[in-house]
């Protein structure tokens, strides 16, 4: 849980394509050793896994930096729904494809497979990615001009300089005196309360409420994900063209945080109300693929508002999402049993959006405050 906010400090100093390396490298050695491990001893497998743990909280950190070096404000909306595009469509195959890898080659197939493509993707990260446009062997004369004349506010060596300890630290306490940081940590946990109970509770909603057997039910799950990824490129071009249209970045970050909040809550009250699984499945379809929006809201909104110390933001902002995540998908079981049915708990999260979707609409903005 800690890693996203040292990964995010590191992040500021060293820039994402560094860190991101060495994230990559451990998350794909650990994937890979995971299923070694667990034939060893259960406290080497939760050592291994708690490694992957660590390398994946500065994914996110390291994806924004890259973005807000290399993409102007007008753009980058577009170029986060297009990343995690990736993301989205990534879980889709993780959901396909790891039953058909156990059913064929055995249970461990899927953590080679993955930690091969771990080591693949590395490769192509450490050919291909510079963390400034200046720096990188490829890039034309008129696009680097183009980037360097059109970006905001994220000059190298200016707005984003090397923070030490000390001053990381200092970030921090300057940071959480400022109410629009609180609006993108207040986000990052209700967008990661309803994201991971979605995730990983549909199956057996399907197979509690619907009777769907949980192979089938695997497909249900799947299908939202495709609209995630579609509509969070819709969501980045919205956003991008209201900015270009001269609209305020403020109030964009607002609409599309909105849109991404209560789309999802209306729908779930609609899940609740459907007659039969396919009715449900369209719904839930609508609820995650409207959650996409928050990528154009919250999501892009760390360079805005703390271009400094972006990494350090959403490092401390993913931890209390880890909570988050943590709250729904655990204790979900003592939810149901307090509130006495699914439909109920989604109820609740339902109403989790609308209130952060409140608290969002008077303390978000898109104009830097650090």
């Amino acid at each position: 849980m800690l890693s996203p906010i040292v990964g995010g400090a590191l992040v500021d100093h060293y820039g994402g394509k560094t860190v991101m390396a060495y994230g990559l490298a451990l998350w794909s050695l650990a994937t890979y050793l995971t299923p070694l491990a667990a034939k060893q001893s259960l406290w080497m497998l939760f050592g291994v896994r708690m490694l992957m743990g660590i390398a994946e909280g500065v994914a996110m950190p390291c994806m924004n930096n890259v973005v807000s070096r290399w993409f102007p404000r007008s753009e980058r909306a577009r170029a986060i729904g297009v990343t995690m595009a990736g993301f989205h469509l990534g879980s889709v195959i993780g959901l396909v494809a790891t039953p058909l890898f156990i059913g064929i080659w055995g249970v461990d197939m899927p953590f080679l497979v993955f930690g091969l493509a771990g080591f693949l993707s590395l490769y192509l990260w450490m050919s291909f990615v510079s963390n400034d446009p200046q720096d990188h062997p490829f890039i034309k004369k008129s696009e680097l001009h183009y980037i360097q004349n059109s970006r905001v506010g994220v000059v190298k060596g200016v707005l984003m300089p090397k923070n030490s300890g000390k001053e990381a630290l200092l970030s921090l306490s300057l940071l959480l005196r400022k109410l629009p940081s609180w609006a993108v940590i207040v986000a990052n946990f209700t967008n990661n309360w309803g994201y991971f109970v979605l995730l990983s509770w549909m199956p057996v909603y399907f197979n509690r409420v619907y009777s769907v057997n949980l192979k089938q039910a695997s497909w249900f799950s799947a299908i939202p994900w495709t609209m995630m990824a579609a509509l969070g490129c819709v969501a980045g071009s919205c956003s991008d063209f209201l900015i270009d249209a001269g609209l305020n970045v403020t109030t964009v970050r607002k609409i599309m945080q909105s849109i991404g909040f209560i789309g999802p809550a209306l729908a779930l009250i609609a899940v609740n109300a459907s007659p039969n699984a396919a009715v449900a499945a369209i719904w839930l379809t609508v609820a995650i693929g409207m959650s996409s929006f928050s990528q154009a809201g919250f999501l892009v909104n760390f360079q805005e508002i703390a271009p400094g110390q972006a990494g350090l933001l959403q490092g401390v902002s993913n931890t209390v999402g880890t909570m988050g995540a943590i709250v729904s998908t655990i204790g979900i079981g003592y939810f149901v049993q307090w509130l006495g049915s699914f439909q109920a708990f989604l109820t609740l999260t339902a109403a989790i959006y609308a209130i952060s979707t409140v608290f969002w609409i008077f303390s978000a903005s898109g104009e830097r405050v650090i």
